[in-house]
Parts: structure tokens; sequence; C-alpha cells
């Protein structure tokens, strides 16, 4: 029943991460230029979750464990705007290729996960509780 508080913590933890990745790309909506100053948008970030096996038990339940890589597979979004200070020679702005709508949904999926989640803890809660019950 450990393992099941294992996995059920580890997806949290990974959903949190989830969610922390949509929050600083939908931040960055507009940003245009990085930490150095130089005109470079923002990429779009991607938490990547895969099952691993549990450390120290191979053969046990796995966890949840997640990444963070850049998206490059999205193109930059451009706009024509030739008085912007980071417009390039032909007036074009190059904006982060995040879209909102897809990040406000993967917020609600990251969202429910953790539910899911807190439920299975609960559940598994239960039935220590009732084990204990049973033994008395």
């Amino acid at each position: 029943m450990f393992r099941t508080l294992n996995v059920s913590a580890s997806g949290m933890i990974a959903q949190r991460m989830r969610m922390d990745t949509i929050s600083g790309n939908i931040a960055n909506l507009q940003t245009t230029q990085n930490e150095e100053g130089e005109i470079k948008p923002f990429r779009r970030r991607v938490a990547v979750l895969e099952a691993v096996p549990a450390p120290g038990n191979p053969g046990g339940a796995p966890t949840v464990q997640g990444r963070v890589e850049l998206d490059y597979a999205t193109p930059m979004r451009i706009q024509h705007m030739p008085g912007h200070p980071h417009a390039d020679a032909e007036g074009n702005v190059h904006h982060p290729n995040i879209d909102v709508v897809t990040e406000f949904v993967n917020a609600i999926e990251a969202s429910r996960a953790y539910d899911a989640n807190i439920a299975a803890m609960d559940v598994t809660k239960q039935m220590f509780q009732g084990t204990f019950k049973i033994l008395g």
C-alpha cells in the first residue's frame, strides 16, 4: 500500500512541475528578448512525464518522473510591426511559439490529473483504515 502512496505522490509532484511549466509559458507570452537583452523570443517549454522503476525496488510499482524540454517543433509567431523596437529588417517581430488556448487546456488537464492523484491517495488511506479495523 505504501507503493501506491509513492506512485500517487510522484504523480502529484509531476503534475505540479507541469503546471509550473505552463504558467511560465503564459507569463512569457509576449517576451521577445532573452535575459541578456538579445532579441530572441522565449521558446515554449513542455513537461515530459514518464514512468520509471521505483528506486531500490526495480520490480515494484513505477513512479512518475518529469523533465522540461524546449519546443522546437512549433514555429515562432511572426507579426508585422514595423515600429516595434524588436522588429527585423522587414518589420516583422518574432513572438514566442505559445498558444494561450493550448496552455489553458493543458493547465486544466494537469489540475485534474493532480486531483485524481489526491483521490487515489484518499482511497489508499481508506484501505489502510479498513485494514486496521479488521486487525483490531
